[in-house]
């Protein structure tokens, strides 16, 4: 079956390395791991830590940018960085990942819109434009407590991103950024990495709601793996826990609007030189509590022999372990 995971962290792990070796480390460390999970399709976003921020995020924005090119070149039998929906296909055909960037709150542009083209210059094709917390763009969801929309700016950037087809991501902004999105949006949006609220009450998963919204746009909800998310007791989560958040977003979306967004954080983290990731913490999530064999993509085929377990339809595992966001891509990238 096609894999489509549109949350993976790992340019965070390779772009930490020396230049000169990105394109051997991604081969040697990542590459199995990808194959293994049966990945096709791979989101790359950039995200920006906190000691960049703010003065270096630009600068870090495009070395990782760099590294994914770098990564695609020197691995050119195995993946390939894709700019649209004929792309991907043709890597695709050849048995090739089709590695897809995106931009993960755009720190390193923050109120320069006019730089948005840039990065679409460069390769990126998916972007969202806040995370924890306020951005010039937009308040991510930690900052529910605000009720604010996107600034003009934010606005700017959304109109921007519709012209030049880059698809707008709603994970981690807040809940009425989101309204304000579903309220402007012309074109499909698309959730990474996000979960279904009405099983585990945290403000960085999507309502019912939110859900429609976003399914209403003729876009997908990929879910995030991230067991924070899934349950409140994160080190006691399972694999049944991400498969009832699965189900529930399919059946208050619909089959065709639902896919994967694991984000691998344990997996990134443990790629990372210490001390820089020891006791990492993200607003009080613990980032290293995992699905038992699901600790990285290696583990992703445990997700479609569960779905099938359940009794789904082997058309509509398909649809949710990629066919999905790959028709969604066919769509926004053509």
């Amino acid at each position: 079956m096609m894999v489509a995971d549109t949350h993976n962290d790992l340019l965070m792990a390779v772009s930490a390395r020396a230049p000169g070796l990105w394109a051997e480390f991604f081969r040697s460390r990542w590459l199995p791991q990808l194959r293994q999970g049966g990945v096709t399709l791979q989101v790359l976003p950039v995200f920006i830590e906190s000691q960049f921020r703010p003065e270096g995020s630009l600068r870090q924005t495009l070395r990782m940018i760099e590294c994914a090119h770098v990564i695609a070149e020197g691995n050119a039998d195995a993946v390939a960085l894709c700019l649209d929906a004929a792309q991907i296909d043709a890597a695709l055909a050849e048995d090739r990942i089709a590695l897809v960037l995106a931009m993960e709150s755009m720190p390193g542009i923050d109120a320069s819109v006019e730089l948005i083209p840039t990065m679409h210059r460069l390769g990126v094709r998916v972007a969202s434009i806040a995370h924890w917390g306020r951005t010039p763009l937009a308040d991510g969801s930690g900052e529910d407590a605000t009720g604010s929309g996107l600034t003009s700016h934010g606005v700017e950037a959304l109109k921007e991103m519709e012209r030049l087809g880059i698809l707008f991501d709603v994970s981690h902004l807040g809940a009425s950024g989101v309204a304000h999105v579903l309220e402007l949006a012309t074109r499909p949006v698309m959730a990474t990495h996000s979960s279904a609220r009405a099983l585990r009450d945290h403000h960085r998963n999507l309502t019912d709601d939110q859900i429609r919204g976003v399914a209403g746009t003729g876009g997908v909800i990929c879910v995030n793996f991230l067991a924070a998310f899934l349950t409140e007791n994160a080190r006691e989560a399972t694999l049944d826990h991400l498969l009832d958040h699965i189900e529930h977003i399919a059946g208050v979306a619909g089959i065709d609007h639902v896919g994967l967004g694991p984000d691998f954080m344990d997996e990134v983290l443990r790629d990372l030189t210490p001390p820089c990731c020891e006791g990492v913490s993200s607003s009080g999530i613990d980032n290293r509590a995992v699905i038992p064999g699901l600790e990285g993509p290696g583990g992703l085929p445990l997700v479609g022999e569960g779905l099938l377990a359940r009794g789904l339809p082997e058309a509509d595992v398909r649809k949710i372990l990629g066919g999905n966001v790959h028709r969604l891509f066919g769509k926004a990238l053509a």
